[in-house]
């Protein structure tokens, strides 16, 4: 087993549209910049969520519908590839006007009201995605398994 290594290639740090929907807003940044590997933070502020919560057993995903505005206390995730195509998958964090916090996988439906967006994009290998059949999900090829 050999670990790679990656350097940053370039860095894209702005704001997204207020409206929008947060991970659509990040995947097209991805495709039009054709972002294969790479970093996602964000921070600001929605109208409105949808995430979702991966169910270990049943091998599906539950979304939870947020209709009210929230905090972006954190977001983050990677750029990989999914079917020759670069994939965005973020988790985040959400706060209330009371401070609750809800967290999960950022799904779209995800409205934005303000929202700071740096996308770091790495030199090295491709990380594509394919099925794993034991979790149930498309994850980074078997090659860039770090330990065994």
């Amino acid at each position: 087993m050999s670990r790679k290594q990656y350097s940053i290639r370039r860095t894209y740090i702005g704001r997204l549209p207020q409206g929008a929907d947060l991970l659509e807003s990040i995947t097209k940044i991805c495709k039009e910049e054709n972002i294969k590997i790479g970093k996602i933070t964000a921070i600001g502020a929605v109208k409105k969520a949808v995430i979702a919560f991966y169910d270990q057993v049943e091998k599906k995903y539950h979304n939870l519908e947020i209709n009210q505005e929230m905090e972006i206390v954190s977001c983050i995730g990677n750029v990989s590839v999914l079917n020759g195509q670069p994939f965005v998958h973020c988790h985040i964090a959400l706060a209330d006007n009371q401070g609750r916090c809800f967290g999960g996988h950022l799904m779209i439906g995800t409205e934005i009201f303000a929202c700071e967006l740096i996308i770091e994009e790495y030199e090295g290998e491709i990380l594509e995605r394919v099925y794993d059949e034991q979790s149930g999900l498309s994850l980074w090829h078997p090659a860039s398994i770090l330990m065994e």
